[in-house]
């Protein structure tokens, strides 16, 4: 049995091979019988690996800084539009964002530097209103955080002149492949575990244990919650970015209550304040969501006929949430990491 060890250990560096044994895995049903990659299961893959991103992003934030952020949605949302701006074909703005600024409208970009650019002011935006709002605890952060999305969400529909307001912004280039998912993964892995494994790390979680001693013994409460703010938001926008140049079209709606409950579900299932909880909430919900929604459709167990009931799936993951919260506040790993050494030790036969 695999032994569990805290979130601050440098074991934590074994979360790694979680990525990669769920990677390998995948990769391998994917696979039919003619050796090519199954469409629909490489799509849950290539899902399932930004939802690991975006619960990794929030899980920096929320998990290891005590600060409940409901509001990270809104840099995915910021994330998607502006890289899916920058690498429009011309002719494409020229049709669907007639509006443009000339700057913008001549402008095409490739798929990294729209990425990192629409990450970077995602970084931008966090750090300015994250100056007041990481000075607030408990509930009223939470709120603070939730009327950002808010705001996000009203600019998205009402800025026609560079999102088409609520119709389905489309004509985004798809770019986004199992391959550039999984490198990013490996690099939010890697900024994560660096972070927490730091000495900002080791200050994020005195203030998330007792803000009061963490002040006392002289912790930049501020200084060590806005780092993990501007860093959570830069990666969650690597997400939604991620996200829109698969999709290839999306709406405000993408991005607003729906989506921040899916990931908090996520987060809150595999354990707040777990790098290894994170990959481990994000797999399970993503592959219990495609499960579900096919049961919805209906099923025929025998001679029973189960008929389509729809919205089973989100009725399901909020029972399961609940029951979560109640028994487990915690999340299947709490803040705790599993060690992945000692696994791999006892599968190396002895001579």
């Amino acid at each position: 049995m695999s032994e569990f060890i805290p979130s601050s250990s440098p074991k934590a560096r074994w979360t790694t091979a979680v990525a990669l044994l769920v990677v390998s895995a995948l990769f391998v049903f994917g696979i039919n019988a003619y050796g090519k990659i199954n469409p629909y299961l490489l799509r849950v893959i290539i899902v399932m690996g930004i939802n690991i991103i975006l619960v990794l992003s929030l899980n920096l934030s929320n998990g290891f800084t005590g600060v409940f952020s409901l509001g990270h949605v809104g840099f995915m949302a910021i994330g998607a539009y502006v890289s899916s701006i920058l690498t429009l074909t011309l002719n494409t703005k020229a049709l669907n964002l007639p509006d443009l600024p000339a700057w913008l409208a001549h402008v095409q970009m490739g798929f990294l530097p729209a990425l990192l650019i629409a990450a970077t002011l995602a970084a931008m935006i966090a750090f300015l209103i994250g100056i007041p709002l990481m000075r607030l605890s408990g509930h009223y952060v939470s709120i603070a955080t939730l009327g950002f999305l808010v705001i996000v969400h009203i600019i998205l529909i009402n800025w026609t002149q560079f999102t088409r307001g609520a119709r389905t912004f489309s004509g985004v280039l798809q770019y986004t492949n199992i391959w550039w998912v999984y490198l990013w993964i490996l690099i939010t892995i890697y900024i994560v575990w660096r972070i927490v494994n730091s000495p900002y790390g080791r200050a994020l979680l005195a203030v998330r244990e007792n803000e009061i001693a963490a002040y006392a013994i002289g912790v930049n409460v501020l200084r060590s919650r806005l780092l993990a703010f501007v860093v959570s938001a830069f990666l969650t926008a690597i997400g939604g970015g991620l996200l829109a140049h698969y999709l290839t079209s999306f709406s405000p709606a993408s991005f607003y209550f729906t989506a921040t409950f899916n990931i908090i579900i996520m987060l809150v299932v595999g354990g707040i304040g777990s790098i290894n909880g994170s990959i481990l909430g994000a797999v399970l919900v993503t592959l219990l969501s495609e499960i579900l929604r096919n049961a919805e459709l209906g099923i025929t167990l025998g001679t029973i006929k189960i008929p389509p009931v729809y919205g089973l799936s989100q009725i399901i993951l909020s029972i399961a949430f609940i029951l979560i919260v109640i028994f487990r506040r915690k999340g299947l790993l709490g803040d705790s990491e599993i060690d992945w050494s000692g696994v791999f030790i006892k599968l190396i036969p002895k001579n």
